[in-house]
């Protein structure tokens, strides 16, 4: 995806990419592509295809959220800095907080944050199961690409959704993933709102994007300590 393709593309979201953001996005290209040879972030790198796979896909969250508000968005496992870093080029009113596991990822993504001179984003050191209950009720979205199972990453996310708060897992191809969760989603105060599935331009690969909304308060017994949850899965 060139630079004349990914503004055609973007446009037909109802995203306008202004001359500064796109040097942003160019200027994060390169510094990832550096950051890249030093600690494991992508397998991505021709540049073509991280306008691709993983700029335009992070932008694919306009499809199910209004971005253009003033919202207050948790990325869990950040990882390289998608959609987080992204999101907030393009959409510079987002609040955002970057959740990663692993502290030199965390040390990268806010080398990114000062290089780029973004404001109002921050990357924390922290596992989703214990930062949820330190921030409960504290954001408007919480996003997730490409990370892990759906069921549990719901378990261990929803409490620091405000309610009315929608957690967004942004997936490939669902197949059975969801199935059988409806009890789960039940016990957490969520429901599914909807999925919206869609392609990629030009290589085509399936995309799903999971709103669930969390409709009341999320009972004390979650998140449950890690090692019981995956024996539960």
């Amino acid at each position: 995806m060139n630079k004349e393709i990914f503004l055609l593309e973007t446009k037909k979201m109802n995203i306008d990419i202004n001359e500064e953001q796109l040097e942003k996005l160019n200027k994060f290209y390169d510094l990832l592509v550096n950051w890249n040879k030093k600690i494991n972030l992508t397998t991505i790198v021709k540049k073509e295809d991280v306008y691709l796979k993983h700029f335009y896909d992070s932008l694919t969250l306009i499809k199910s959220i209004d971005l253009n508000k003033n919202l207050n968005i948790c990325d869990v496992g950040s990882g390289a800095g998608f959609p987080g870093i992204v999101l907030k080029i393009v959409f510079p009113s987002l609040k955002i907080t970057l959740i990663d596991s692993l502290q030199k990822r965390v040390k990268y993504l806010n080398e990114i944050i000062k290089e780029l001179e973004l404001d109002h984003i921050e990357a924390t050191h922290a596992r989703m199961e214990d930062y949820s209950k330190e921030h409960e009720e504290e954001y408007d979205i919480i996003t997730a690409r490409a990370v892990g199972n759906s069921k549990f990453l719901t378990e261990i996310a929803v409490r620091a959704l405000k309610i009315n708060g929608k957690l967004v897992l942004m997936k490939g191809s669902l197949g059975q993933e969801l199935d059988n969760i409806n009890n789960l989603f039940n016990n957490l105060g969520v429901e599914l709102e909807r999925i919206i599935r869609f392609k990629l331009p030009i290589e085509e690969s399936n995309r799903s994007l999971v709103i669930i909304k969390k409709v009341s308060k999320t009972p004390e017994k979650y998140p449950r300590r890690i090692d019981k949850i995956k024996k539960s899965l």
